[in-house]
């Protein structure tokens, strides 16, 4: 097989391993917001407006003018994904 077949086939099979955790990553993200904003009566949720000034700077940011606090937030997400990487990588 040669070895561009290969890192395909090794990055297929990761697919659903790193779906599962991208999910986690954004059930976590979703508990955290319901968690800071105000629950309507219809069942909406408003964001308070300090959040909402502060995640529309942050996304609206290119990460190398993050500071080095949303930097290192961004990093703890992407952590999630090093082991099965790793893993993946010392079986090849």
């Amino acid at each position: 097989m040669a070895r561009e077949d290969e890192v395909e086939d090794a990055l297929n099979s990761l697919l659903e391993d790193l779906a599962s955790i991208e999910h986690e990553r954004w059930a976590h993200w979703q508990k955290y917001m319901h968690e800071k904003c105000v629950a309507m009566t219809d069942g909406s949720l408003v964001i308070p407006p300090d959040l909402a000034r502060k995640w529309d700077r942050q996304m609206n940011t290119p990460y190398s003018h993050l500071s080095e606090r949303e930097k290192e937030s961004d990093r703890e997400q992407v952590r999630r994904y090093l082991p099965l990487i790793v893993e993946s990588l010392r079986r090849r």
